[in-house]
């Protein structure tokens, strides 16, 4: 976790200062997200009711593209006051709880660790903020989320799909933004104001109602059904789709990946 995420906050950190082609901050990336890979002891398996894939070539290159995926899309999310914090503070103050009702407190007491340093970063970044993560803290959160992901899914204290749940605000909205404007031929990674969250905060003229939104439906929506996926483990990728399909309808409705107005 030390070695790769901190490969990740320096290549961002060296980009904030300095812009630096894609090409070569995607190389920092894969190379950070497989000699993570390689590091850990097994792969966790990905199970979908009866079906479950467990080819560990298959795994290692979707969790490779999974890790580079989340810290990119953090750093997209990463776009109004407060918001990529908040996500950090209640994704990880949820794993903290799970997994302390699991009595996984090593697990658990990491994450309210991570929960306690964002909120404090929180204080001044709350709209209106006062100091900004820049990509040298966002593309570490997603990182090292993704990396807990992991090795939490690993010693069996939570699932994948546990994790995919709490953080799909941002995994929804910077999927389907990322889909739409590759479908609309747009340079994918070009700069856009066309996320959900941003064509939200434009309509309100307020980051802090977004942000508090989306603080309300992480603690109130997706941890409760996060915890039911832990529960009812045989059912979790149901439990996702039920959780997820609300978020996705008002992706969609907000016309994310569709205009930049």
């Amino acid at each position: 976790m030390i070695l790769s995420s901190a490969l990740i906050a320096g290549i961002g950190f060296w980009d904030d200062h300095q812009s630096l082609a894609v090409k070569w901050r995607f190389l920092v990336h894969f190379i950070a997200a497989t000699g993570a890979l390689f590091l850990l002891p097994e792969l966790p398996r990905i199970q979908f009711f009866s079906w479950v894939l467990d080819n560990s070539i298959i795994l290692f290159f979707f969790y490779s593209l999974m890790l580079v995926w989340l810290l990119n899309l953090y750093n997209f999310m990463d776009g109004i006051d407060g918001l990529a914090g908040v996500e950090a503070m209640t994704t990880a103050g949820a794993v903290a709880l799970l997994l302390g009702l699991q009595g996984q407190m090593h697990w658990a007491l990491i994450s309210l660790l991570l929960a306690v340093c964002v909120g404090g970063f929180l204080v001044w970044n709350w709209p209106p903020a006062k100091i900004f993560m820049g990509d040298a803290c966002s593309g570490f959160l997603g990182f090292i989320l993704g990396l807990m992901a992991l090795m939490t899914s690993i010693s069996g204290g939570l699932n994948m799909w546990c994790w995919w749940i709490l953080m799909s605000v941002f995994i929804v909205d910077a999927t389907t933004t990322l889909w739409r404007r590759i479908l609309r031929g747009e340079i994918w990674y070009r700069a856009h104001r066309s996320h959900a969250y941003q064509i939200l905060s434009r309509r309100l003229n307020s980051h802090k109602k977004v942000t508090q939104s989306v603080l309300a439906i992480n603690v109130f929506w997706l941890l409760p059904w996060a915890y039911v996926s832990v529960i009812y483990e045989a059912w979790a990728p149901l439990i996702c789709i039920v959780a997820t399909a609300p978020l996705c309808v008002a992706v969609l409705k907000l016309g994310a990946g569709t205009t930049n107005d």
